[in-house]
């Protein structure tokens, strides 16, 4: 079968920085989005399982444990040898080997959303997932887990990177600025 995707945007930044809301204007604008996240629930759905924090973890670590760091991108890259848009927008980067993974069968690049941990842990104390942290020390703990996932070495060596902290219409800005330089929109 031939691959149908010519082009994947890949977006990686800290927790917080705005990485889902650059993933919703694609998708605002007509691009398709796939959610490295979502790869988790559906296995999760797929086994009957209710998606908690707590099962979602499980299930990360335990398809990681399985099948290697890079298991998430594997099933993603499964996923969109289905897929018939010439570009697709990758949502959830945590790695430079992701990024690979996506490379290797497809051209990509990474895009990289920053903002700084004080802006980022406002963000998520006011969004109000199960899983933000409720207290600074915390919020901490979860940025030197995820840098420890060589999530730093994705955004130091992104392709393009937006620093998102201003406004919301101030990031559409932003967002419109990549477009032009991406040349997909």
């Amino acid at each position: 079968m031939s691959v149908s995707v010519k082009k994947l945007i890949l977006i990686t930044g800290m927790s917080g920085s705005g990485k889902t809301t650059l993933a919703d204007m694609f998708r605002e604008d007509g691009f398709s989005v796939l959610t490295m996240g979502d790869v988790i629930r559906g296995l999760a759905a797929e086994r009957g399982l209710e998606p908690t924090p707590e099962v979602l973890g499980s299930i990360a670590r335990g398809i990681r444990e399985e099948l290697g760091d890079t298991a998430v991108a594997v099933k993603c890259v499964e996923r969109l040898r289905d897929v018939e848009e010439p570009v697709v927008v990758i949502d959830g980067i945590r790695s430079l080997a992701e990024v690979d993974v996506f490379r290797e069968s497809f051209e990509g690049l990474l895009v990289a959303v920053h903002a700084s941990p004080g802006i980022r842990y406002e963000r998520l104390r006011g969004r109000g997932r199960s899983d933000d942290p409720q207290d600074f020390s915390t919020f901490r703990e979860r940025d030197l887990r995820e840098l420890g996932f060589s999530l730093g070495w994705a955004i130091s060596l992104a392709d393009h990177m937006i620093v998102n902290e201003g406004t919301l219409e101030n990031f559409g800005g932003l967002y419109k600025g990549l477009l032009e330089r991406l040349e997909v929109g």
